[in-house]
């Protein structure tokens, strides 16, 4: 059986699109990859809908048209690259694009937007979507979401391993040895989101290519430590966050107490240090028994992040999801193809002692064709 994964993440650098093929009782293979752009336009009305605003309730209604669309021909583009027909293809799992994630409001929500109907009315295939809204009617705060893929993707019998997604927020998921030890995750705090929202404020750049801006700074040993002294680093999973909480004000609050704010790339070079080392400290205080990290999401090619996660967590293998079989861009997407998978089978897509559910659920709505 054939499903196509739709991924669009609080970087918004574009759509991901991942075809797979899932075997009864195997593991998922990849069979074909698209990276469909957002333009500048759209990408901006995301951004500035991911704050308050004026006339939210009109502009979030034409935005989640228009991105059904853009999901849509991402579908249409990874399915005419595969070669494939639009009848080998059981269903689509579109994640959506995130424009709020509150599992610590009165009452807890998640807003992904990206409508499923127009997905599915355009494509002609089944979709399947909402699926952290699931999560959190169970008691969940709806993330992690991809745990119990990683688990079906990356699982050892031999080694303790953790998989580390950096995408706008890093997320670690402890895969244990031992297969009666419970799977565990939870947010460690920001990835590349930061990252990216300093070099396009100083340079206009979508992001660091590689982290060259960030080579050519210094990391502020004051301004790191003001960072890494929020509460939430500390926190006890489960836990989940997002650019609600790290963000260009949350950042520029911490620079304004400094007495001499770093330069620009200085800033840069110890943002990468704050997301390597929120993953490290994470991994080494609650998952402390991890021999192997391996790598997926776009911070796997900011060569400074690597190399900084590689100090930070010496004696452990540290590489990307490479080296076991899955390209580390298509990982998520991949992740949302198979839990519309999971759906279809009436099989739960998350994993209780990650997200903090009262049980395991099956995830998503289903739109018919």
């Amino acid at each position: 059986m054939h499903y196509i994964g739709l991924m669009s993440g609080t970087s918004v650098d574009g759509i991901d699109a991942a075809l797979i093929s899932v075997a009864v009782g195997g593991r998922p293979v990849l069979v074909a990859t698209h990276a469909h752009p957002i333009d500048a336009a759209v990408r901006g009305e995301i951004q500035a809908l991911m704050r308050d605003g004026p006339n939210e309730i009109e502009r979030l209604g034409e935005l989640d048209m228009a991105l059904g669309g853009l999901f849509a021909e991402a579908a249409t583009a990874v399915l005419r690259k595969s070669g494939l027909a639009k009848k080998d293809i059981r269903a689509i799992g579109s994640h959506g694009q995130t424009l709020r994630h509150r599992p610590r409001a009165a009452h807890p929500f998640t807003l992904q937007i990206g409508n499923p109907s127009v997905i599915a009315e355009r494509t002609g295939i089944t979709t399947v979507a909402d699926f952290r809204a699931r999560d959190m009617a169970a008691g969940g705060q709806g993330a992690p979401m991809v745990p119990a893929f990683h688990h079906q993707m990356f699982h050892s019998a031999q080694r303790n391993r953790v998989i580390v997604n950096i995408g706008g927020i890093a997320n670690v998921t402890c895969l244990p040895a031992d297969a009666a030890q419970p799977v565990s995750g939870f947010d460690t705090g920001p990835g590349n989101t930061l990252l990216d929202q300093w070099i396009h404020r100083h340079h206009t750049q979508v992001r660091d290519e590689a982290g060259q801006w960030a080579a050519s700074g210094r990391a502020s040993g004051e301004l790191l430590q003001e960072l890494l002294a929020d509460p939430y680093f500390m926190a006890a999973p489960p836990k989940s966050t997002g650019r609600e909480h790290f963000n260009m004000e949350w950042l520029q609050g911490h620079l304004k107490k400094l007495a001499a704010p770093p330069a620009a790339a200085d800033v840069q070079a110890t943002l990468v240090q704050l997301t390597a080392q929120s993953i490290a400290r994470a991994v080494r205080r609650f998952l402390p028994q991890t021999q192997e990290a391996y790598v997926c999401g776009g911070g796997s090619h900011n060569r400074e992040l690597m190399s900084a996660l590689a100090k930070n967590l010496s004696g452990m293998t540290v590489a990307s999801t490479d080296a076991l079989g899955m390209p580390p861009d298509w990982v998520e997407a991949s992740a949302f193809a198979w839990l519309a998978h999971q759906t279809l089978e009436e099989q739960p897509g998350n994993v209780p002692t990650v997200t903090g559910a009262k049980r395991a659920v099956i995830l998503g709505g289903i739109y018919k064709a």
